[in-house]
């Protein structure tokens, strides 16, 4: 899974560092209905055929995979709303969470915070990046690849700095 990340940077000190990350859903709502139609065709008409030879129990379990199927097109769907915006500034660290249902906003200050890459708690589970300063804590990226995360970590060590440390981040 690739995802779509935005630098921006400018060259004024006062202005603030943007990071815009969001999982990459090439899959269009037209795609998905098509999708789901051509789906749709094969298990309906076998389950009719065979209803109309006796064996009508066959239905509902047809409409049901239908039904999870569609689910989990919607759920996929969804994922398109979803974004992270990490600001930094001189004094603040902040990461706007946005879903279609929910937004987030949290703010760290620079000097305190860290940048944590975890490792997973078993083998073929993800890491998790966080953004951790006085007991609170910020995941980012939980849609990126293991790749993606890392380059971000990076990125964001070098922007943020250790506790206690405020590098420039030109």
């Amino acid at each position: 899974m690739t995802t779509f990340a935005r630098y921006h940077r400018s060259r004024v000190q006062s202005e603030p560092l943007r990071i815009q990350i969001c999982p990459n859903c090439s899959l269009s709502v037209r795609g998905a209905r098509l999708f789901f139609g051509s789906a749709c065709i094969v298990p309906c008409g076998i389950a009719g055929f065979l209803a109309l030879k006796g064996f009508w129990p066959i239905l509902p379990f047809a409409g049901l995979e239908m039904a999870l199927l569609g689910w989990a097109l919607k759920v996929c769907l969804e994922r398109r709303f979803h974004s992270q915006t990490i600001t930094v500034t001189d004094l603040d660290v902040s990461i706007d969470t946005r879903g279609r249902a929910r937004c987030e906003h949290v703010v760290f200050p620079r000097h305190w915070a860290q940048v944590k890459l975890r490792r997973p708690a078993a083998r073929l589970h993800p890491s998790r990046l966080t953004i951790e300063s006085h007991g609170r804590r910020c995941e980012l990226g939980s849609f990126l690849t293991e790749e993606e995360r890392r380059g971000l970590a990076l990125r964001l060590q070098r922007v943020i700095g250790r506790v206690n440390e405020s590098p420039s981040w030109r």
